[in-house]
């Protein structure tokens, strides 16, 4: 059995395999350090390096043939995005976003297709990182390539920052020979989901910002406001209009009682939140997902384009289908059409096409079925899944901004509606007072 690595118990030396070794070390990180440093030749290097303390990294670089000449300590979190002591506020915030991952990605991708080895790509790329914590990350996915890892299993030690996805093609990639090209088509990716992610964002920013300011407006309005004025109505004891009185009743409710609302509100959300962690209620929400009014249309094509994009992007990669398949069906974000790839996995593996378990589903509309079926025909169904991702986008970025348009003067008209009631309500005893004068 081969050992790897020798540490210190109870004064004893302990043995380590490989595998216990990526276990230790995941469990006990080991501090990052930047350095500058000059070679045989008087030339400045810089880069960063993995080592238990700063004398170990002098230590290091030494044996590589480089004379340091600075060497600091990078602080940050551990690897996977925890604090590494028993309470971090700075690891609480550090994160690493995916657009830093794309950016890495597409940097790497370009290193690698000019020629630079893997080793060196990431030490470059790490020094170039301002992100403390992917700079730490690069640097012991660096450190592992170089005792021997492959940089799929690499990467598989930092589940939060990279993806099963990313992981997948990553290993197709390196297993195909063409590392450089998988890192630019996931780049690529990634930028394309980001940038849709943003026009998603961008396009209801502003008619969720209306609507909170909107409703905060109506009830300080009902619950502080309207008591004031309607005390003189009430101080009359005489009959008032019904509008006045569901006014009056539900602004002294709100006044008395706003803690009340809530707190039900919030009780609800969590006991909603809650029910969705189970099973059944996470099936009946995404059922009521795919089939509430203008948004389950919207659902659907959103879970359809991620479908086929990230489908053809791992057949590109030389990822094979049954196992592109087991991938996707953990992204789409919904149960019931994950359900239909499952189906389809089953069907493939007895000998059947895509399109005829995927055309069984009703969540497949027959048009896409149809174009998986003729990519499947002519040997170009990666070309067509990306067709399909395409026309889906587009479908759901028009439909949404439509939606948002019409949000607009639907919820400017909703508190006209609030606010005339509330004008009415008061008006009407003034009108009455007039009449018993004259």
């Amino acid at each position: 059995m081969r050992y790897a690595l020798c540490v210190m118990r109870d004064m004893r030396p302990v043995l380590f395999t490989r595998e216990a070794e990526n276990h230790y070390k995941l469990k006990h990180p080991m501090p990052v350090y930047e350095y500058t440093a000059l070679d045989t030749s008087g030339k400045n290097l810089n880069g960063i390096i993995d080592a238990d303390s700063a004398v170990v990294a002098r230590q290091k670089l030494r044996g590589s043939g480089k004379f340091p000449v600075e060497v600091k300590e990078v602080s940050v979190s551990s690897p996977r995005g925890l604090p590494s002591g028993p309470f971090s506020v700075s690891g609480l915030f550090k994160r690493v976003k995916p657009g830093e991952i794309s950016v890495m990605t597409r940097q790497l991708s370009i290193l690698l297709a000019a020629g630079v080895p893997l080793v060196g790509a990431l030490d470059a790329l790490g020094s170039q990182i301002t992100n403390s914590l992917l700079k730490k990350i690069v640097a012991q996915i660096k450190d592992s390539v170089n005792e021997g890892n492959s940089l799929a299993f690499s990467l598989s030690q930092h589940p939060r920052s990279f993806s099963n996805i990313y992981m997948n093609m990553v290993r197709a990639g390196e297993a195909s020979g063409s590392l450089d090209v998988v890192l630019a088509r996931l780049a690529e990716y990634g930028e394309h989901q980001h940038a849709l992610r943003g026009r998603f964002k961008a396009a209801l920013a502003y008619p969720v910002f209306m609507s909170l300011i909107g409703s905060m407006v109506l009830f300080f309005l009902i619950a502080f406001v309207v008591p004031n004025i309607t005390q003189v109505f009430s101080d009359m004891h005489q009959t008032l209009p019904l509008p006045t009185v569901v006014l009056i009743t539900v602004s002294s409710f709100l006044k008395s009682f706003w803690w009340i609302v809530v707190l039900v509100c919030v009780g609800l959300v969590i006991a909603v939140k809650q029910f969705i962690k189970t099973s059944r209620g996470h099936y009946i929400w995404d059922k009521i997902k795919l089939r509430i009014p203008v948004l389950g249309n919207i659902n659907q094509k959103i879970a359809l384009a991620r479908f086929a994009r990230t489908l053809g992007t791992l057949l590109e990669s030389g990822v094979q289908l049954l196992a592109g398949l087991d991938i996707v069906r953990n992204i789409v974000n919904n149960i019931l059409i994950a359900e239909a790839i499952d189906n389809a996995t089953e069907e493939i593996e007895a000998g059947k096409s895509l399109a005829a378990p995927l055309g069984q589903s009703p969540w497949f509309p027959s048009i896409a079925v149809q174009m998986i079926s003729v990519g499947e025909q002519s040997g170009e169904l990666e070309a067509m899944l990306d067709k399909i991702a395409d026309t889906y986008e587009k479908e759901v970025e028009s439909q949404i901004m439509a939606m948002t348009s019409m949000l607009e003067p639907i919820m400017i008209l909703a508190m006209g509606v609030v606010v005339g009631f509330i004008v009415v309500s008061i008006l009407l005893p003034i009108f009455e007072m007039n009449q018993m004068i004259r």
